[in-house]
């Protein structure tokens, strides 16, 4: 069989799939973990702090170190440690006289899989021949919430089907789309970074102004996508006294389908649509949902505004993405990788500071809810900061 480049895209489409299981299996049962474990929230907090804190340093080696190991390489090292992880998952807190423990090696190998996944996926798609790149983008990192759908509407309804004592089986049943992608990323065609034509420094970039708005922007970006996807599961079932298999398809799953629509939707007619406008609106948008979510007094209105907050965030980081590309053409790997360190860093202080609020303050997770809304305000505050820029030069995105 001969391998084309739309073969090296669908690879990708399983990457960002892959990175949607590895980030949202384990919340899924953490309502498990707290009860068979004795997991307080700051630990179950702590979980997706490892989780994200260990993709940042692995992003920040995959900058310094893939032009010399290669993006096949590299790729395939990636889907091999997610699919170790997630197998560790089910069977290590089993095994290990401290489940905890367990559960932390567990996530550390997947996240060192999941961090090289998302410096690398990007760029592999962005050297791909052919133009609409922002709309590849979207449509590629629409993936992530296809695979996020696919992981809690299956998880949910085969722990229904199987009961909470089998959960273990899950992440191992998982570990098989990784270990698939293994043999895909060792066959099909990839434009190596020494390929292309000589990428910018790390110096460079952060030496202007517009691309440290641009690491601010990642940050609210990932903090406020993940705080939300991350507790919602937990949040509903416990904040809201909803039934688990509702409350996931309501919550979690309904927030992945509505953030992978925006993707799309970017996606197909994103080359009509005004980027800076666009980011506008999804920071607003997800301002009022946090609102929602956190003061609505009907449960169901309230899942209303978790789940809609999957549209607001949905353009926040594929969109923050190619702003950043298209104004820095030669940004390369070195660009991708830091903006994947700040995303992670959002994502990883975002949840877990939600989890830590939670517990000092006793009002559960709406306290953390609440003091996480800073971060779609500091997006906004990020997009109005490039506005006032772009009026000042008249040129570029930034």
């Amino acid at each position: 069989m001969e391998y084309t480049y739309k073969h090296t895209l669908k690879a990708c489409y399983f990457g960002y799939i892959t990175q949607a299981i590895v980030n949202n299996l384990a919340p899924i049962l953490f309502i498990i973990f707290q009860n068979q474990f004795q997991i307080s929230l700051e630990m179950l907090g702590r979980l997706i702090l490892i989780n994200f804190a260990t993709q940042i340093v692995v992003d920040i080696l995959t900058v310094k170190y893939v032009d010399r190991m290669g993006y096949r390489k590299a790729t395939v090292i990636a889907h091999i440690c997610c699919a170790l992880g997630l197998i560790s998952l089910g069977v290590l807190p089993k095994v290990l006289p401290y489940p905890y423990i367990g559960l932390m090696i567990a996530v550390v190998l997947y996240a060192i899989g999941g961090g090289i996944i998302e410096v690398l996926v990007s760029p592999i798609v962005e050297f791909l021949p052919g133009d609409e790149k922002a709309s590849a983008m979207s449509l590629l990192h629409s993936f992530y919430c296809w695979g996020q759908v696919g992981v809690v509407l299956i998880s949910t309804l085969l722990l229904k089907l199987i009961g909470g004592d089998l959960w273990f089986v899950l992440p191992i049943l998982w570990a098989l789309i990784p270990l698939y992608n293994v043999t895909r990323f060792l066959k099909v065609p990839i434009i190596e970074p020494h390929e292309e034509e000589k990428s910018m420094s790390v110096k460079e970039l952060l030496s202007t102004k517009g691309f440290v708005i641009a690491l601010l922007l990642m940050l609210a970006a990932g903090a406020s996508e993940l705080t939300m996807s991350q507790w919602s599961s937990l949040f509903a079932e416990q904040g809201l006294q909803v039934p688990k298999v509702m409350g996931d398809l309501l919550g979690p799953c309904l927030f992945a389908v509505l953030m992978g629509a925006g993707r799309m939707i970017y996606g197909i007619w994103g080359s009509k649509i005004n980027l800076n406008r666009a980011l506008l609106g999804s920071g607003i948008l997800c301002i009022l949902c946090y609102v929602v979510t956190v003061f609505a007094t009907n449960p169901f209105v309230s899942l209303l505004g978790c789940a809609v907050c999957g549209l607001s965030v949905s353009l926040m980081w594929p969109g923050t993405f190619s702003l950043t590309a298209s104004t820095y053409p030669r940004g390369g790997t070195a660009m991708f990788g830091i903006l994947a360190v700040f995303g992670d860093v959002g994502a990883a202080v975002g949840p877990w500071m939600a989890g830590v609020v939670s517990d000092v303050v006793g009002l559960g997770l709406k306290a953390g809810l609440l003091v996480a809304m800073i971060f779609p305000i500091l997006l906004v505050i990020g997009i109005l900061m490039i506005k006032k820029i772009n009026d000042k030069q008249k040129i570029g995105n930034f």
